[in-house]
């Protein structure tokens, strides 16, 4: 018998049925799920530590290795969402006093920065402005001056719509005795990425971008020297729920008993699995391919409609977000919301830095087509006829 009287009653919201409307999501993220992955969420849970979820997660594992193009033991998925495969990262290759060069152009890098002082590491930034790359020139006089143990890049700057160079970066660290940390969330399935080749050390993603699943699940991968730096730590690491070895242990990494870490999203992992398995089914390169057409088609018809390309120079365009300058005399926010309430259709502005200064569209996985580029030329043509304009 309960021995006190509820004080808090039943909210009256609960009692209503869910509603949620189908948008088109051109967004940077998250992005419409496609059909068999959205079937896979409906399906029944299973305990966690089951040998079926022990094949699901062995399925998963063998995915990310594709899309990543690595053959590294420790790869598996995170729960969390890429800023926690950032910290699962952060938290095992940094302790206090190491040296940390980070790349900040916009909002990731800042968030790498962040992370990396509250763990006591010595931050220091290449800081540039949005909309900016790393040379590797500019690189090796940061290598050469730190000395860091370890270098942050951003691939997909989906603040500014900014794609990094990766090639000879990832050799530039190592003659410098620096392992090298790269942010796909934005790229991965999208942009051409090669983990092994190019020499990354610790490469990590997420799930709401190009392969079209629910968010809540990212993916990340440590090349040997990377395991080698942090199986020699002094320290433990801050987290127990983000501690590689465990994370590694329990994915079956280390060819050890799977111990119990935690409880995983089981409904989220089927359909991480559905959505590598779709990736596999149509090859990395026909989905570069596809995300190459789809952004080239959008930026020309963006310049039709006289709107000015964030990123000036081509070559580091990112395929899968597109940052468009807001034009001038214009609210971006009118926009967003007009596209949003008059279209179905879900655009976004800026992010941290680039916050007032661009709207960002994004083409990612099954929605980087012609149809869905001309469906939001179209609603920006009208948003840009109706919003308001200040012509002073």
């Amino acid at each position: 018998m309960a021995s006190h009287r509820l004080l808090v009653p039943p909210p009256e919201a609960l009692r209503r049925p869910l509603s949620i409307p189908d948008r088109l999501l051109l967004t940077p993220g998250p992005s419409n799920l496609a059909p068999r992955v959205l079937e896979a969420g409906g399906l029944q849970a299973i305990g966690h530590m089951t040998k079926e979820m022990y094949q699901v997660m062995d399925d998963i594992k063998q995915g990310i290795q594709y899309v990543f193009q690595t053959h590294n033991p420790i790869t598996l998925a995170v729960s969390g969402s890429g800023n926690c495969a950032l910290e699962v990262a952060l938290f095992n290759l940094l302790e206090p006093g190491d040296s940390f060069l980070v790349g900040t152009n916009g909002m990731w890098g800042q968030q790498a920065l962040e992370i990396g002082e509250r763990i006591g590491a010595r931050v220091h930034p290449m800081i540039k402005e949005p909309g900016g790359h790393y040379t590797l020139q500019e690189v090796e006089e940061g290598l050469a001056r730190h000395k860091p143990v370890l270098l942050f890049l951003t691939h997909s700057e989906s603040s500014t719509g900014v794609m990094q160079p990766l090639d000879g970066y990832g050799q530039l660290c190592h003659r410098h005795q620096c392992l090298f940390l790269v942010d796909s969330v934005a790229s991965l399935g999208g942009v051409p990425i090669y983990m092994d080749q190019q020499g990354i050390d610790v490469l990590y993603s997420g799930s709401q971008k190009v392969l079209n699943c629910p968010p809540g699940t990212s993916l990340i991968s440590f090349s040997n020297k990377a395991k080698q730096k942090v199986d020699a730590r002094r320290t433990k690491p801050f987290s127990v729920f983000m501690d590689l070895k465990c994370l590694a242990n329990f994915w079956g990494c280390d060819d050890k008993p799977r111990a119990y870490h935690h409880t995983t999203s089981v409904i989220g992992l089927y359909s991480l699995r559905e959505s590598l398995a779709l990736m596999v089914e149509q090859g990395l390169e026909s989905s570069w391919q596809r995300h190459r057409e789809a952004s080239a088609y959008l930026h020309g018809r963006l310049q039709e409609l006289g709107l000015q390309l964030f990123v000036r120079d081509p070559a580091i365009r990112l395929p899968t977000v597109t940052a468009v300058a807001v034009p001038a005399g214009y609210d971006w926010r009118d926009i967003v919301s007009y596209v949003q309430d008059h279209f179905n259709i879900e655009i976004s502005g800026g992010l941290g830095p680039s916050m007032g200064k661009v709207l960002r569209i994004g083409l990612l996985g099954c929605n980087a087509t012609r149809k869905n580029v001309d469906l939001v030329i179209e609603a920006l043509k009208e948003a840009l006829r109706h919003c308001p304009r200040n012509k002073l």
